[in-house]
């Protein structure tokens, strides 16, 4: 039978554990190389869309990593709050909650395509939801463990926007529920 410092001990190194292996999956990205104030990069493959939505083709860019100053001149408050702090916006309070136009949505920090209106649908979450983004590489998983739950964090593939988080509760064909915050997209409304 275990003493309580011996739970506490081991309790600790679980969490520790966890904690380890979620930041060596899923490392924290760096907005600048060190000691340089240059922005560190790479390359991604996404998939281009007009403004109508039309298919442009899959094309290899430079991800777009910007310093936290040149972030916050970019965006709003609310914007920079949820799309490179992780935050979320209060449910029934975003813009594209209740809009039901024909339309893109893009990432509000690169304007990468993330979804369509066709695939979007009433959640009753008070959020923008969506069952599947516009194309699968234009978007990015990943663990997210900061409220003491397992969840799936979405991100801009291209920009490492937080967008909110996907559920599997969604409707059919995917059963999916991608839950995004209003404050991280630009909608493109179409006639």
């Amino acid at each position: 039978m275990q003493n309580r410092r011996q739970f506490l001990t081991g309790s600790a190194l679980a969490f520790g554990g966890v904690a380890l292996v979620s930041w060596l999956r899923y490392p924290a990205p760096k907005t600048a190389e060190a000691g340089t104030g240059k922005p560190q990069g790479g390359k991604v493959k996404v998939v281009q869309f007009s403004d109508t939505g039309q298919k442009i083709g899959v094309v290899v860019v430079d991800k777009i990593v910007k310093t936290d100053a040149e972030w916050r001149q970019q965006l709003s408050a609310d914007s920079y709050e949820v799309t490179r702090q992780a935050g979320t916006e209060r449910a029934f309070t975003g813009k594209y909650a209740e809009t039901h136009d024909n339309g893109l949505y893009r990432c509000i920090c690169c304007d990468n395509a993330l979804f369509s209106s066709s695939t979007k649908f009433d959640s009753g979450t008070g959020w923008p939801s969506f069952w599947t983004p516009i194309a699968p590489e234009n978007v990015r998983t990943k663990v997210d463990l900061s409220l003491g739950v397992e969840r799936t964090e979405v991100l801009c593939a291209e920009c490492d926007a937080h967008l909110g988080h996907v559920f599997d509760d969604g409707p059919e064909p995917t059963h999916l529920r991608y839950c995004m915050n209003s404050v991280a997209l630009k909608f493109i409304k179409q006639a």
